[in-house]
């Protein structure tokens, strides 16, 4: 399976607390619900058709437990997302939580070596291994080069603090975006779909002028 990383994200890069003022209130954070004025059938559409693509879910314990206690409640027939999230195989990385605590079915526990785990379910049969919210687990899987494919929504919100999807000290990676999954919709929203082209390393250049015209030096 390919392994997506798929989120929100403002203007400047925040993914923390998108959904409601209390989703996430870590590190002091009280700006929450950001997404939601932006939110659209045009966003909607963009985010049934990530979940379209999955066969499993991968989470952090946070995310787990936020997305568990909304979804698991959402029995409306025919909904995309909660049949998705209701039914498929999750699996949620963890060194405290139970088998008991993680009584989101069908779910199972991750207690071993992060990469290792990873690259095992990535070896399983089906399209993708998608990772919604889980911040933390974001970026060990960004530094440890293991997500495939990345699709954001890009609000036109600029939030201030919060937990951003490429803090500093991210690895340094260079992405290719694909045409299908990339346009802006309706509202100034952007829909990105990015495949890493190399992870540890940016392309750089410069400007020069060379017998009085503009050019560019690819280094």
């Amino acid at each position: 399976m390919l392994l997506s990383v798929n989120t929100f994200v403002s203007l400047d890069g925040v993914m923390q607390g998108p959904g409601a003022p209390d989703e996430d209130r870590s590190d002091g954070f009280d700006r929450g619900g950001w997404l939601v004025p932006h939110a659209s059938a045009h966003t909607n559409g963009v985010v049934e058709s990530w979940f379209r693509e999955a066969d499993a879910f991968l989470f952090g314990r946070t995310s787990f437990g936020l997305l568990g206690e909304y979804w698991s409640k959402v029995t409306e027939p025919g909904h995309l997302i909660a049949a998705k999230l209701n039914t498929l195989p999750k699996y949620v990385v963890s060194s405290t939580l139970t088998d008991e605590q993680a009584d989101w079915n069908p779910t199972t526990v991750l207690r071993g070596d992060l990469v290792d785990e990873v690259r095992r379910l990535k070896g399983l049969p089906g399209k993708e291994l998608q990772v919604h919210g889980s911040w933390k687990l974001t970026q060990a899987l960004h530094q440890a080069g293991l997500v495939d494919v990345y699709r954001l929504l890009q609000f036109p919100v600029v939030v201030g603090t919060g937990k951003r999807l490429f803090p500093d000290g991210s690895s340094p990676a260079t992405f290719a975006a694909a045409e299908e999954g990339s346009r802006l919709l309706p509202g100034g929203v952007v829909s990105l779909t990015l495949d890493p082209a190399s992870l540890g390393t940016i392309s750089a250049g410069a400007y020069t002028v060379d017998e009085g015209r503009s050019a560019t030096v690819l280094h």
